[in-house]
């Protein structure tokens, strides 16, 4: 192709066969300057070619492949949890960079080559992607100096009083598990930010259930009002979801409700994700807390609180029409 030279060229691959980021990596090899790919590996059908794995092959094996790159690594896993709790995807823990296990190491000839020289198993480092060296940090005994110093190792920069409504939270967190992991941290910092305007806020919940038909008692505030119910329903999260209708109406459905643990262990965070669906209006909620349908509740609250706010942004098109 005459004057090819004069043209950046682009490669943007999909994952059907498990070779996005090879074929991606084969091109710019090829001459190829630019790579078209998503965080995650998200995309239709099998996904794209995954961000972080071209990223870090390239980091990695710049003694092969010696280009710049303009990406800071050390926000990577920082931008796929975000990613993650946006979109509801979980990434799978064997994910390539991003995953839960792609820096664990269990079996015994592993820790012991790990214990000898961490270059043994690792060809990168945890907090060249920004994870923390240390995984248990932090407890019911640590101070303010000792969390702020945490949150700025995770990337967190956060004002006074911002600062002191997440400490009161991990303190309460800290009482209730019996270690806290930069995970569990990461997951309350970000529940605390998405509600810092909600207008509409959990006050208390009580949920009874068992063997017999369970019975959620739940009250909540909207702009300021505080509105109760009391209701049964098919199971824990089914009689919460059914007071949130009652005490704030609306038209939206349920399309997704999604929970994982944050960690391991019964004492584990659970992280909630609801996707809510109004006049074409798509939203995802998310929430955290120990207790499951607590979490549940403040996942479909933060997606109400979305939603209104999505409505605001459209009334002003709609009188105009």
């Amino acid at each position: 192709m005459p004057n090819i030279d004069k043209a950046t060229i682009s490669v943007h691959c999909h994952n059907d066969l498990g070779l996005a980021v090879a074929n991606s990596l084969a091109a710019v090899a090829a001459g190829a300057r630019q790579v078209e790919c998503t965080i995650n590996g998200l995309g239709e059908r099998a996904g794209n070619a995954a961000m972080e794995e071209i990223v870090m092959a390239l980091r990695t094996r710049s003694d092969r492949m010696p280009y710049v790159r303009g990406v800071k690594t050390e926000n990577i896993m920082r931008a796929s949890r975000l990613v993650s709790a946006i979109t509801g995807f979980v990434v799978q823990p064997n994910k390539a960079i991003v995953g839960a296990n792609a820096f664990a190491h269990e079996s015994g000839i592993h820790q012991d080559g790990m214990l000898k020289h961490a270059g043994t198993y690792e060809i990168m480092t945890p907090e060249s992607v920004g994870l923390s060296n240390s995984k248990l940090v932090l407890g019911k005994h640590s101070g303010r100096h000792a969390f702020r110093e945490k949150l700025r190792e995770l990337s967190y920069e956060l004002g006074d009083n911002a600062l002191e409504d997440a400490f009161a939270r991990f303190k309460d967190l800290a009482d209730r598990k019996k270690e806290v992991f930069d995970e569990d941290i990461v997951a309350l910092v970000d529940d605390e930010l998405v509600r810092a305007h909600n207008r509409i806020k959990l006050i208390s919940l009580d949920i009874e259930c068992g063997t017999r038909q369970a019975r959620a008692r739940l009250a909540i505030e909207v702009d300021g009002e505080r509105r109760a119910c009391d209701d049964v329903g098919d199971g824990p999260v089914d009689s919460a979801f059914k007071c949130i209708k009652r005490l704030f109406e609306t038209a939206a459905r349920l399309k997704l409700y999604q929970v994982h643990g944050v960690t391991g262990g019964t004492d584990a965070q659970a992280e909630v994700t609801v996707r809510l669906e109004e006049q074409g209006r798509t939203v995802n909620g998310q929430g955290a807390d120990t207790d499951t349908v607590v979490a549940s509740v403040k996942a479909y609250l933060n997606a109400l609180n979305k939603l209104l706010v999505k409505r605001e942004k459209r009334a002003p098109s709609a009188l105009s029409a």
